[in-house]
């Protein structure tokens, strides 16, 4: 049976440590690339679309803005949060730009009309 010293150990631990390090920052990089991406995205779509609505699918005040917008023969960009797979960052990304993330999020070029209740009263 092998001893081992002191030494031995804390290079077996050093060893785990550094290569657990490098696991936690290739992680952050993705995340930070993948918060990139989603702000990117949402930046391109405000600043090239006239309406942008962000929304999820089964939101009662989401259909009620999309019905709306309809009634009045807009044809907003609508980004259906639930159904993508980037949808919780977009959510992060509209918390900073506009100081919430609930929906809808409507979005008139380079201006913010607001949430729900913004937009009805």
């Amino acid at each position: 049976m092998k001893t081992t010293t002191k030494v031995e150990s804390r290079m077996v631990v050093n060893g785990r440590g550094v290569g657990m390090l490098v696991i936690v920052i290739i992680s952050l990089v993705n995340a930070v690339n993948a918060s990139n991406s989603a702000s990117a995205f949402v930046q391109n779509l405000i600043n090239s679309q006239t309406i942008v609505i962000f929304s999820k699918s089964y939101c009662p005040y989401c259909l009620r803005a999309k019905r709306i917008f309809n009634e009045l023969h807009e044809q907003p960009y609508v980004v259906e949060l639930d159904l993508r797979d980037d949808g919780a960052q977009i959510q992060y990304v509209l918390l900073d730009l506009f100081g919430r993330r609930t929906v809808p999020q409507i979005s008139k070029l380079l201006s913010k009309v607001g949430n729900c209740r913004n937009f009805w009263l």
